[in-house]
């Protein structure tokens, strides 16, 4: 049994902290939400009244925040114990992760990002891109493995977060090019569930055919990770361009997708509601 720190119980790191605690280990959770206390507490673990609270003593902390000013509010308000590994499986800039590593020099520090959103989250079949020292890595692998399926170190600090970002952007585009061809599809008459089925079987085929056309068809856009969220994962994406002297043309029309649908309203919805936007473009809302 290991005494954890969870930091962050959203939609995502609350399933995650219950698995923990699932798992044996010993979990002590702080998040501005009562409620969110009070399920961490329903699954076994203990509410903390600070982020301070959670850390102290913790042999692992794991933090799962929305974006890099509350990772930094953390990591600026709160004293680790030496030696602590330090798992951020929030998704920030780089620069940010990188910034942490070398500012915590007692702490091991991973940036370890996940995706599969809130249903990755529940199943424990998190994908976790990981950045940082191979040794601290090796560590924090059997915790990692409680939360996720798909568990690989891909480089030193910030890199987990690099990936992230071609994650998202990668995401986003496959977003918009199944609304688009829902909108095609109905347009022309054509069932788009028959149509998408048989895309679904060829070369096509991808994760977001699998898990969404049925709710994309259906127009439910219940959140599994917002469109606010992925709004801010195309800033980092775009960022991350920057820092690297790249030219990423069409992740640049993806963040203006993003932004567009923010702007239109839809930023507390699921990110699947880029087919609204498409709508919106088509003239078929």
């Amino acid at each position: 049994m290991t005494r954890i720190g969870f930091i962050g119980l959203g939609i995502m790191g609350s399933p995650m902290a219950a698995h923990l605690v699932a798992a044996g280990h010993d979990v002590t959770g702080f998040d501005l939400s009562s409620a969110s206390l009070e399920k961490l507490v329903a699954d076994g673990g203990k509410a903390a009244s600070s982020a301070q609270e959670a850390v102290s003593g913790a042999e692992v902390v794991i933090t799962m925040l929305p974006n890099h000013p509350q990772v930094e509010a953390v990591i600026d308000e709160v004293t680790f114990d030496d030696g602590t590994l330090l798992i951020d499986m929030s998704t920030i800039r780089p620069s940010t992760s990188i910034e942490i590593a070398r500012t915590l020099s007692n702490v091991r520090v991973l940036d370890a990002p996940v995706s599969g959103g809130q249903t990755g989250a529940v199943q424990a079949s998190l994908s976790i891109m990981v950045g940082g020292n191979e040794a601290d890595f090796a560590a924090a692998r059997p915790f990692l493995e409680v939360v996720g399926k798909t568990i690989v170190h891909v480089g030193p600090h910030g890199a987990g977060q690099v990936v992230k970002a071609a994650n998202q952007l990668m995401v986003g585009g496959i977003y918009a090019l199944v609304a688009e061809s829902i909108v095609l599809l109905e347009a022309s008459g054509v069932d788009p569930k028959a149509g998408l089925d048989v895309l679904a079987g060829g070369l096509a085929a991808n994760r977001i055919l699998d898990l969404k056309r049925e709710s994309m068809i259906a127009r439910e856009f219940q959140p599994g990770f917002r469109i606010d969220l992925h709004h801010k994962d195309m800033g980092i994406a775009l960022d991350a361009a920057r820092a690297a002297d790249v030219a990423l043309p069409v992740t640049n029309q993806i963040a203006a997708l993003v932004a567009a649908a923010r702007a239109q309203g839809y930023g507390s919805l699921d990110h699947s509601a880029l087919l609204k936007v498409i709508e919106n473009f088509a003239g078929r809302s």
